[in-house]
């Protein structure tokens, strides 16, 4: 799998950002070592990487968190050890980032220098079924607030179009048509579509680029 060494997912609330970024995360660590997940949702967020602390750990994937992780402590600031993603070119990294354009505030301090080394990916993780990203206009702009707050390029699409437990491979399928007019109205290519367990293997070489999902532990 070809891969850059910093891997960003951002997107709006309810994406399902977190999930891919942790699924993410354990494809890469079968494929390199001292594989990174940071989390830089340090605005109230509903479900955290940190809550995967102990999957990651026995994986041997590193974590690193904002220590207000789960708190309502609401501050714009980053750990230090967070300048690792940047200052250790040896690492292979995967970040979630905050949801919409305030959630990325926090990706301001890395990107100058994510932009400099240029070996990344960033991903824009859409889902169709949730209110404020039903169509196609109103994604678009909110991955335009999203670039400007992080001051980052989007790179990639990532189709998470889903319903939950409720999904189906039909439901899947019909998203491909709005993720194919994001993709046109951006320019960016679709890197791939999410779908769990038993509906991500009805998919199969129906949908090009499939990424089958494990759910994160407290989801399930």
């Amino acid at each position: 799998m070809d891969f850059k060494r910093i891997t960003l997912f951002c997107g709006h609330y309810g994406s399902g950002k977190t999930n891919i970024a942790l699924n993410y995360a354990y494809l890469l660590r079968k494929e390199t070592e001292k594989v990174v997940i940071a989390d830089l949702d340090i605005v109230n967020p509903y479900f955290r990487t940190g809550d995967s602390a102990d999957d990651l750990k026995a994986r041997d994937i590193r974590l690193i968190i904002s220590p207000y992780a789960g708190s309502n402590v609401d501050i714009p600031a980053l750990p230090q050890e967070m300048y690792a993603i940047t200052d250790d070119p040896s690492l292979t990294c995967v970040i979630d980032v905050g949801g919409d354009d305030r959630g990325a505030l926090a990706l301001g301090r890395l990107a100058p220098a994510i932009l400099e080394e240029n070996n990344y990916e960033m991903l824009f993780v859409i889902n169709g079924n949730r209110p404020l990203t039903r169509t196609v206009e109103d994604t678009v702009e909110v991955m335009r607030e999203i670039e400007y707050a992080g001051g980052i390029p989007f790179t990639a699409i990532v189709n998470n179009t889903n319903l939950g437990r409720e999904t189906t491979a039909e439901g899947v399928l019909a998203s491909e048509e709005y993720a194919k007019a994001v993709s046109e109205q951006t320019g960016l290519p679709i890197k791939m579509t999410c779908a769990f367990g038993t509906v991500a293997r009805e998919l199969e070489g129906k949908i090009p680029h499939l990424f089958p999902l494990e759910l994160q532990s407290k989801i399930e």
